[in-house]
């Protein structure tokens, strides 16, 4: 302490010498800090007294006191619980007059329910008041959307626009400013809202509300933004009423800021659907259909804009298949024999075909039109029929509704001669298949009777689906010859009835409508040239119907209802348990049985011996057969029965394995049936009457359920 003291003098004779080294700056002290000049040995503190010693034992700070500290801060922050009682007040006052002042404080209380959504107190700027009542949160939510912007609109005295196509923006109003901060606030956490529902119900009422205050979004880019993407995600992923009224918020949105918003929304909503038809089911494709046709709508808002993004992703497109047909492996092949590739050909199918007629996007039907043949031709094997299905289908709409000429018969009518509908089915099977949900079909499908039965299904919706479309047109009876004579050829080949039925009605109405056409046209008074006068004559013969247009409208209302009877599963024979005869094995037979069918062979005749096992051995055969075939096309494009159809795509790999390892033990089980028979018919000769009697003693017939049954 005595050394302090002497520190502290020694500092006060400092300042006395200043006095004189420095009279000027001594006098500046005097008038503006006499204390330092007045510095005494007794001013120093206590602390100052002596050295900092640390104790012998430091102590730590524990989780708890961090923990109090902080709930010290959080009382600070007061929060108001919010009441069934304050939300009627609130209600009764908002519907008498609101102020800037009330409506502050319901987005608050709003901003409270939405942070209980998302678990939190609301981030850094959390609300004053809290909800803690799931009956709170209903009510307070529920008066916001269906209540409050009415008495918002009353307060800001917005006039009515002059007409439809134009929107008064509530910026508008003189009372913007005072309530623009908590108006932004209450678009957010109606966003925010959006994202966290789960209940399909609320978000669709929530929805409605965000369509009905399209104009405050309007107002404010970010928030419109953020409301435009959480608008895509449940246009693209949400439930059926939700993805209806999202699509009516980017509309609308769209509609009335075009220029800001309608080109990037375009490329998100496209990239979503893209993203979100990755895989096909019958439940799947409703949803696909219906992003197709509203992106399709979005894409009719402004031509010009469309086709920059449609001659990009077309020309995406072409690039795949290009890689694909050069490189010729199995990954290239996969980025074209995909879902996701084959939806997209046919939304821009849809698009050119809505959008028709239009100078600006018609150059692009004909690439289109090319990349989509080229799919086809990619791998033309019989595994890939149903892809082939989804192009003609594709080809067909365009050709269609562009009225332009696309060559589409010559893929339909190669099927007839790729495919030998007299073969026996080498496996048989009770359920249908779905082309509509299928990209490929596996090894054990092409020898099915079901692959047969949908195949000639298919073929003849697809001929008539086409020649409909052109049933009318002054050539028809040039442009359906090859058919007819591809379909004459088809009858004389084919031995199978129910193939043959369809096939023969289809003709006699080609051949009825050529007749008509023929008959029409040979009245005409115009030349091959007057192509206005074709057209002309085209128009009045389509107004009036031809036999083929006619008998079509009446096939297709039958046809889809018996699609959307397949689709909803009701006429599916899955789980129809048919008998099955199966046999037992030699030495199981009953000796009762033998005594029984004693006499029955008494006479020595081969014949029996002979057809020991032909029906199975037939099955071998036919199945050694469709597999050499399918090996052989197969084996050039490098495909295996287990390979996926594409990156993206849903493969049913356990079925696949199960129905080829049936196969395999079939063709086992033939093969051991003819080599016993082949064994039985050598031996014949030279056998005595009780050896015949026993060989030709079979096995017993029993009846079982089966898994796989012929459904004739």
């Amino acid at each position: 302490s005595t050394r302090k003291k002497g520190k502290a003098s020694e500092h006060k004779d400092q300042l006395s010498r200043l006095k004189d080294k420095d009279p000027e700056f001594y006098k500046f002290l005097e008038e503006n800090d006499r204390t330092l000049l007045n510095f005494d040995a007794s001013d120093s503190s206590d602390e100052e007294d002596g050295l900092h010693i640390p104790p012998d034992t430091l102590e730590e700070a524990s989780d708890e006191d961090e923990e109090e500290r902080e709930t010290v801060k959080r009382k600070r922050v007061h929060f108001i619980p919010v009441s069934l009682k304050m939300v009627e007040e609130w209600k009764k006052a908002a519907e008498r007059r609101l102020t800037p002042k009330l409506f502050h404080e319901i987005t608050q209380a709003f901003k409270a329910s939405v942070a209980t959504t998302r678990g939190d107190n609301g981030g850094a700027d959390p609300s004053k008041f809290q909800i803690t009542d799931a009956a709170v949160f209903n009510a307070l939510v529920s008066f916001c959307v269906r209540d409050l912007f009415h008495c918002l609109q009353k307060l800001l005295l917005l006039k009515p626009p002059k007409t439809k196509q134009k929107m008064v923006l509530p910026s508008t109003s003189p009372l913007w400013s005072k309530l623009r901060l908590d108006i932004k606030a209450y678009l957010s956490c109606t966003i925010q809202l959006l994202s966290c529902l789960t209940e399909a119900s609320v978000g669709a009422a929530v929805l409605q509300h965000v369509s009905s205050i399209v104009p405050y979004y309007l107002s404010f880019p970010k928030q419109c933004r953020a409301l435009l993407k959480q608008a895509i995600n449940l246009w693209s992923t949400g439930e059926e009423t939700v993805r209806v009224l999202a699509f009516l918020v980017l509309n609308k949105i769209c509609r009335y800021k075009k220029e800001v918003y309608l080109s990037p929304l375009l490329k998100q909503m496209y990239i979503a659907f893209v993203k979100n038809s990755r895989f096909t089911s019958p439940n799947v494709l409703p949803m696909i259909n219906f992003m197709q046709r509203t992106l399709t709508e979005m894409y009719a808002l402004d031509t010009h804009i469309s086709y920059q993004h449609a001659f990009i992703y077309i020309r995406q497109l072409a690039i795949h298949l290009r890689s694909a047909m050069t490189i010729k492996k199995k990954e290239n092949f996969q980025s074209v024999y995909n879902w996701q590739y084959i939806h997209c050909l046919y939304f821009w199918c849809r698009v050119l075909s809505t959008i028709y007629p239009s100078e600006v996007m018609e150059p692009l039907i004909y690439p289109l039109t090319q990349v989509i043949i080229g799919c086809i031709k990619l791998v033309p094997t019989a595994r890939f029929y149903p892809l082939r299905m989804h192009c003609i289908r594709a080809l067909t709409l365009l050709s269609e509704n562009t009225r332009t000429f696309i060559p589409v018969l010559p893929f339909i009518l190669e099927v007839f001669q790729q495919v030998d509908f007299n073969k026996k089915p080498g496996r048989i099977s009770a359920k249908p298949i779905n082309f509509a949900v299928i990209l490929k079909l596996s090894n054990a499908n092409l020898q099915e009777k079901a692959f047969r039965d949908g195949l000639i299904e298919q073929l003849y919706d697809l001929m008539l689906e086409y020649l409909h479309c052109q049933a009318y047109s002054i050539g028809f009876p040039e442009l359906v010859l090859p058919t007819v004579i591809q379909l004459k050829s088809f009858l004389k080949e084919c031995k199978i009835a129910n193939y043959c039925k369809p096939i023969r009605q289809l003709l006699e109405k080609l051949q009825e409508n050529s007749a008509y056409i023929a008959s029409r046209r040979q009245k005409a008074t115009f030349g091959v040239a007057s192509r206005e006068s074709v057209e002309q004559w085209e128009k009045q013969v389509k107004e009036e119907g031809t036999p083929l247009t006619k008998y079509y409208t009446q096939w297709k209302k039958l046809r889809e209802k018996e699609i959307q009877l397949e689709i909803s599963g009701k006429e599916r024979l899955e789980d129809l348990n048919f008998p099955e005869i199966k046999r037992k094995k030699q030495d199981e037979s009953k000796e009762e049985d033998k005594k029984e069918f004693k006499d029955l062979f008494e006479l020595d005749s081969d014949s029996d011996e002979e057809n020991v096992g032909f029906p199975i051995k037939g099955k071998a055969k036919a199945k050694q057969a469709s597999d050499d075939s399918s090996e052989a096309s197969s084996k050039d494009y490098g495909e295996d029965d287990d390979e996926e159809e594409g990156k993206y795509e849903i493969e049913e790999d356990e079925e696949e394995l199960e129905d080829d390892s049936d196969s395999d033990e079939e063709s086992k089980e033939a093969a051991r049936v003819s080599q016993g028979s082949q064994k039985q018919r050598s031996c014949t000769r030279g056998m005595s009457r009780s050896d015949l009697e026993q060989l030709a003693q079979g096995e017993e017939d029993i009846v079982e359920d089966l898994a796989f049954s012929d459904d004739d």
